[in-house]
């Protein structure tokens, strides 16, 4: 009966620490990354789209295409990817049998 309230008042004390420390590590690990010189945000980056589809996404977010546009190229290379490469469904080979 001792130890598992031992093992309750341990967790107990671990948890209300990890309450009153781990916010303070986190925003200061949050102040030194900003502080740091080579940190850039994700976005400043920018990379040459690879595919036509990702060619379309950069015109949707920059704005200039409007979305009916963009859906209406998806479909056009959904239809034209269906025409070179048809999906071959293999044929029903009946009930599964175990």
């Amino acid at each position: 009966m001792v130890i598992p309230l031992l093992i309750v008042t341990v967790l107990s004390v671990a948890c209300m620490l990890a309450g009153w420390f781990l916010p303070d590590l986190v925003a200061g690990g949050r102040r030194r990354r900003r502080g740091a010189p080579d940190a850039r945000p994700a976005a400043a980056t920018r990379v040459k789209p690879e595919s036509l589809e990702g060619v379309l996404v950069a015109q949707l977010i920059a704005g200039e295409i409007t979305p009916v546009q963009y859906r209406r190229s998806l479909e056009g290379l959904a239809a034209r990817d269906d025409d070179r490469n048809p999906l071959c469904v293999p044929p029903d080979l009946g009930p599964a049998d175990a």
